[in-house]
């Protein structure tokens, strides 16, 4: 195996965002190091978010965040490991977070859409959604449609329309 990367550029209208594969045999360091790198020059436009654990501040990539949550009169930034108090209010976090990957659900909380597992549609009208950390939390009612209208728009441009033309056969 070679150290270099085998790299292909394809212009392609139906994409408004870039749409990155990584094709290799095995999940290697080298392939970390591509994600890691590719994700930040994406989020460069985006500024890193300070959180305070105990004396300590800490400077976090959004990439990171899972979500941005208000306990009691604090504002909690959660990451996979951990949890941070926030320097901002909720509001002034909404702000400074990549619109693109999070959204607001509900008054007190704000998620990070990559850090999903999954989401879950209860008979009341109300969206479920499981982090890949194990934590569970509720969009409420009042976001439901935005919620979905976003995901719909997150669908549409990581799978656009197939391409139609004459048949090869």
């Amino acid at each position: 195996m070679r150290n270099a990367a085998d790299i292909e550029i394809i212009l392609d209208e139906n994409y408004a965002d870039p749409k990155v594969t990584i094709r290799t045999r095995t999940h290697s360091k080298q392939v970390e190091n591509i994600v890691w790198a590719i994700e930040n020059a994406a989020e460069n436009e985006y500024p890193m978010i300070p959180g305070l654990d105990g004396d300590k501040l800490e400077l976090l990539s959004q990439r990171d965040i899972v979500r941005v949550y208000r306990q009691g009169r604090k504002v909690m930034v959660q990451t996979d490991k951990r949890e941070f108090v926030a320097a901002r209010t909720l509001t002034g976090m909404e702000e400074l977070l990549n619109p693109d990957r999070f959204i607001r659900i509900s008054q007190s909380e704000i998620v990070n859409l990559y850090k999903v597992k999954c989401f879950s549609l209860d008979m009341a009208g109300t969206i479920g959604i499981e982090f890949e950390n194990g934590v569970r939390s509720w969009a409420a009612r009042s976001r439901v449609r935005e919620l979905k209208s976003m995901l719909r728009e997150y669908g549409r441009r990581s799978n656009p329309p197939k391409e139609t033309g004459t048949d090869p056969g």
